[in-house]
């Protein structure tokens, strides 16, 4: 649990979603990515909750969250069904329209969300991503090397599942240091780190996760295609943070890169690998508090 936060369980778009939630104000929804759950967003949380109604699901998939077998199309985990997911956890909690900020996986949801659902989005927040279609279209073979998960994660079942699946934990404590800037685990809680190896553990979800990156190799990709072809935009407001040594850094200009899909971009980089909000909560709470003041 993340300090201050209470945890309930939402039926949502046919899956249960462990919810967490804490402040007061306009509603601002944070979303993980991989291979991490709500935990990921402690070091921010309690401080953006002074001025917020702070909401944090574990993504289907993920955390204590259900986590379905994956379909032949690969939609149940494609982001369109992960931002659906979203929109109905505001429906059930009445709440119309919120402010969003993810990260990894949780901001390809979160765009996702502003693009088939803009009435219900205020402003959204981006940590260290470019739009899957775009990260896909500028790979080098430096690019593939440090990005190798997103061809591994995406084979077709059960091939990552049985690999990671011979030493889980080892897999998930290899990757979230090798992300880092300093190439180490000391960036994460112990608590962050325990739900970390927990859910490496769980083959549903490793096979959750594996069936996240297998929607973004096709599905996701497809689909921010089609919508760039068709010229669709993202209306709201967009603050743009990552790491100088993240992903989005190796991917040519990250800034210029959204404000092809939006028209009102702020963009900034600090110090960080890809785990900014471990790595660098300051320059998290520096980017997004004035940018989702009330």
């Amino acid at each position: 649990m993340i300090e201050g936060f209470t945890k309930t369980v939402i039926r949502c778009n046919g899956v249960d979603l462990a919810v967490h939630r804490a402040g007061q104000g306009q509603p601002l929804l944070l979303i993980h990515g991989f291979p991490q759950n709500h935990m990921c967003w402690e070091s921010v949380a309690p401080q953006l909750a002074r001025r917020h109604d702070v909401i944090i699901p574990d993504l289907r998939g993920y955390g204590e969250s259900s986590a379905p077998t994956n379909d032949p199309s690969n939609t149940t985990y494609s982001k369109r069904t992960m931002a659906q997911d979203m929109a109905d956890l505001l429906t059930a909690l009445d709440i119309s329209r919120a402010d969003v900020l993810g990260h990894d996986r949780g901001a390809r949801v979160a765009y996702r969300f502003a693009l088939d659902h803009p009435e219900r989005l205020g402003k959204l927040g981006i940590i260290e991503i470019v739009p899957t279609a775009d990260f896909w279209a500028s790979w080098t073979a430096d690019l593939a090397m440090a990005a190798y998960h997103w061809t591994f994660l995406a084979q077709p079942a059960p091939l990552p599942e049985r690999m990671i699946g011979a030493d889980p934990v080892a897999y998930v404590e290899w990757t979230l240091a090798q992300w880092t800037l300093t190439k180490s685990l000391e960036a994460f809680s112990p608590a962050a780190l325990d739900s970390y190896r927990a859910q490496a553990l769980d083959p549903a979800r490793v096979h959750a996760m594996c069936a996240d990156y297998r929607a973004g190799a096709s599905f996701d990709r497809a689909l921010d295609e089609a919508d760039k072809a068709a010229g669709k935009q993202i209306t709201a407001p967009l603050r743009l943070l990552y790491g100088a040594h993240g992903f989005p850094a190796k991917s040519g200009n990250a800034a210029e890169i959204w404000r092809s899909w939006a028209p009102a971009v702020e963009a900034s980089v600090c110090e960080a690998g890809h785990f900014v909000m471990e790595e660098n909560p300051r320059a998290v709470l520096a980017a997004f508090e004035p940018f989702f003041a009330p």
